[in-house]
């Protein structure tokens, strides 16, 4: 069974078809999948989500494409959100200087503001990293008590080896399959098999073959397969420690 361990089911790209799509996630071998927030709203929505089905968690936090829209009172309702029984993580939260959606120095700001939360609150963090590994890894090394995952790793092999030696996990999705990423092959063949979690980012970021479609968790053996080439494992192998590697960091 495969843990997906980064999804968004609240898209609206599942508006038409939400409750058969994540309804049949059993049937396609997913035992469980982190519905990961992006603002506010989306928080909302995946707490809801995690209600109504019960192999689905919610992890709640601020991106930083949202950055820029983020109160003082946001803090305390992710506070509150916190004491509910299905929010397992504080995401997804981080910088991305890719899209630069909200201004640098805001992200920064409540970057730093969310990782306080965690330390405070004493719950793991999914990171968003997007072409800003230099201050992604200020923050982060800011905070050695708050642990948990880069989601969709971007970064490179010598930056996977300094996380991993502060206690990080690493996430690896679509992406892996890509035939332009270059460096991912290399983190993946020596990441230690209790480090790494894979993740559709769905709707996001299909793997090969179907790149370019809506993506969602049952494509999930697709990256299973990639992991598996590079490190000579079996599918059910790949699909067995990064499960037991999620239910370690988010507690289930």
């Amino acid at each position: 069974m495969f843990f997906d361990s980064h999804a968004h089911y609240d898209d609206g790209r599942f508006d038409e078809d939400r409750d058969q799509v994540v309804g049949g996630l059993l049937q396609q071998n997913v035992s469980y999948v982190i519905n990961v927030g992006a603002d506010m709203v989306s928080s909302h929505n995946s707490i809801e989500l995690a209600e109504r089905f019960p192999h689905v968690y919610a992890a709640v936090g601020v991106h930083p494409h949202e950055a820029e829209n983020m109160k003082e009172e946001d803090l305390e309702q992710l506070k509150e959100w916190f004491s509910h029984e299905k929010v397992v993580a504080l995401g997804e939260i981080g910088l991305d200087y890719y899209y630069d959606n909200s201004p640098r120095e805001v992200q920064r700001y409540w970057f730093d503001r969310q990782m306080q939360l965690a330390v405070e609150r004493e719950m793991p963090v999914v990171i968003h990293d997007r072409d800003a590994h230099g201050d992604t890894m200020e923050i982060v090394k800011r905070y050695p008590k708050v642990k948990g995952v880069f989601h969709c790793y971007s970064g490179s092999a010598d930056m996977a080896r300094e996380l991993i030696k502060m206690g990080w996990y690493l996430a690896f999705g679509g992406s892996c399959t890509f035939k332009n990423a270059k460096a991912l092959p290399v983190v993946i063949a020596e990441i230690p098999e209790d480090r790494f979690l894979i993740e559709t980012d769905c709707p996001y970021l299909a793997p090969v073959p179907h790149r370019g479609e809506r993506n969602h968790s049952g494509f999930l053996i697709h990256v299973a397969e990639k992991i598996g080439a590079i490190r000579g494992w079996t599918v059910e192998e790949v699909a067995r420690k990064s499960r037991e590697n999620a239910e370690r960091l988010f507690g289930i």
